[in-house]
């Protein structure tokens, strides 16, 4: 039986989970099957009426045709080999090895969407993902423990940042609707509110954190950013942009470099050594839709940024004023829908990111599917699509772990 047509303001329905018992199959192989897929309408659980989050492991195996690494490193031992073209051969081999993706573990724990995630930067296996009704669960899909629950106000409480505590792994930033940016520990203490608008018109979009500087910055939904200190003390607090601020992220090299996403339509770039207004900016990056993310990449050099219509672009992070590398992708916005936002691989020159499919994309087709799409970083070639008809829903956010061998995906409709 085909599943029903929902509209876009719908939850997503329960999912039957059945065992992973025959071979990875393409998307196209999989499509007549996805159309068969039973589902049970929504309501019928509160736990599945948020999205599903879910994890793949891979394999690390290498393939036996995929023995050119070997020789590589060999190569590279005797000086023969350059390091770049070592890298790009493991970079196959790791493409390669998501064929062996299976879905692993997956949670539904919230009665609203799920709206963030975040990965332990030391503990592979344990991430943190918020809800809109500020709801957060602290997840370690390796053990058989209940995972922690906090719970949030419920509505008006949305998590729109997460991240770990790099002093201190045991606590956790967040910044949410509820107009607050604060520090946490696992048992939902508040330790420090860092910001706190006071009042319903004024919330906090997105945050990031410094370890080597010890520095905070967030952005709220009129254009304002703030820089703070570790002890929660104020640095600057100064209009950035006209309309909200989707997405704020420090260099991970360069930690004085901002970068900063609005709806504005614009990614600006900043020195924060030399910060003293909105016209100090050293790059604006002018896009033709609302930009819902700007991430650097792991090694500082490149900046990704993804749109509310159908591109991601690629800047490097040398030449600013040059064009960037532009990859058409659908994943269109609208109001009961995460932003799709695309992160890099923390070891490759991969980008992943969800596929919303849009029939006015110029090279839509007929019943494609919401595929999970890893593209090359440099070329902007697709390099591999990820899908399970047992969870076909929108997967707005992708994170690969710190090791980069386990995927979690987070369906946010």
């Amino acid at each position: 039986m085909a599943p029903r047509k929902r509209p876009e303001t719908q939850k997503t329905p329960e999912v039957v989970v059945r065992p992973k018992t025959r071979r990875s199959r393409s998307p196209r192989e999989l499509e007549p099957e996805a159309k068969k897929l039973c589902v049970k309408g929504p309501g019928s659980s509160r736990r599945f009426d948020s999205g599903c989050l879910w994890a793949g492991l891979a394999s690390l195996q290498v393939p036996p045709s995929y023995t050119s690494i070997v020789r590589a490193l060999h190569h590279h031992k005797l000086g023969k080999a350059a390091w770049p073209s070592l890298q790009q051969g493991l970079q196959q081999s790791f493409v390669h090895s998501l064929a062996s993706y299976r879905i692993f573990q997956k949670a539904a724990p919230f009665d609203r969407r799920a709206t963030s995630l975040a990965w332990h930067p030391t503990h592979p296996s344990t991430l943190a993902v918020g809800s809109k009704g500020g709801d957060i669960m602290l997840w370690n899909f390796g053990i058989k423990d209940k995972p922690t629950f906090i719970k949030g106000i419920g509505a008006g409480g949305s998590v729109t940042g997460l991240k770990f505590n790099p002093l201190d792994t045991n606590q956790f930033f967040t910044s949410s609707m509820e107009g607050t940016t604060r520090l946490q520990d696992f048992k939902g203490n508040t330790l420090r509110v860092f910001t706190s608008s006071d009042t319903c018109n004024i919330w906090f979009c997105s945050l990031d954190v410094s370890a080597r500087s010890r520095m905070v910055v967030t952005g709220d939904n009129v254009g304002h950013v703030i820089l703070l200190n570790m002890d929660g003390r104020e640095l600057w607090n100064l209009r950035m942009h006209k309309k909200k601020v989707t997405h704020v992220a420090l260099n991970p090299c360069c930690d004085w470099l901002l970068a900063t996403a609005s709806v504005d339509q614009t990614v600006k770039i900043w020195d924060l050594r030399q910060v003293k207004g909105k016209s100090s900016c050293l790059h604006s990056l002018l896009h033709s839709h609302p930009v819902n993310a700007a991430c650097f990449s792991p090694d500082g050099a490149q900046l990704l940024t993804t749109d509310q219509k159908s591109e991601l672009r690629v800047y490097s992070a040398s030449q600013w004023d040059c064009p960037p590398s532009l990859i058409p992708h659908p994943h269109r916005h609208f109001q009961h829908l995460t932003p799709i936002k695309a992160t890099w691989h923390p070891r490759y020159n991969l980008i992943v990111v969800g596929r919303y499919p849009d029939p006015n994309f110029k090279s839509c087709t007929p019943h494609e599917l919401r595929t999970i799409d890893v593209f090359d970083g440099s070329s902007g070639k697709m390099m591999y699509q990820l899908y399970d008809p047992e969870s076909s829903g929108i997967i707005s956010l992708n994170e690969f772990n710190p090791m980069g061998d386990t995927l979690a995906s987070l369906m946010g409709e």
